[in-house]
């Protein structure tokens, strides 16, 4: 089985949920996280990106992800991109 690549986390005040996937797009795992829980995951994953909606915690929790190593955090406009070109992609426009 091949490692995550891609982490999305869906930000709130005390549980997270994560979505973890494959290069290919394909669900690696689900999992439900506390706050105190959530930096110690990302740590024991392997070099990934991170993707998070843009909210007022999302710049502080982009900079912690970035201090556990290289890792790209990106925010609603980098998904905003990705989702449009999925879409294109998937319904022929592009």
């Amino acid at each position: 089985m091949s490692e995550v690549t891609i982490i999305g986390v869906d930000l709130a005040k005390r549980v997270f949920q994560l979505h973890c996937a494959h290069k290919h797009g394909s669900v690696a795992f689900r999992k439900k996280l506390s706050r105190g829980q959530l930096l110690a995951f990302v740590a024991q994953q392997p070099k990934c990106l991170i993707v998070m909606e843009a909210s007022a915690t999302a710049h502080g929790w982009g900079r912690a992800f970035e201090a556990l190593g290289p890792r790209r955090a990106a925010n609603s406009a980098v998904l905003r991109k990705a989702v449009h070109q999925a879409a294109e992609k998937r319904h022929g426009l592009c």
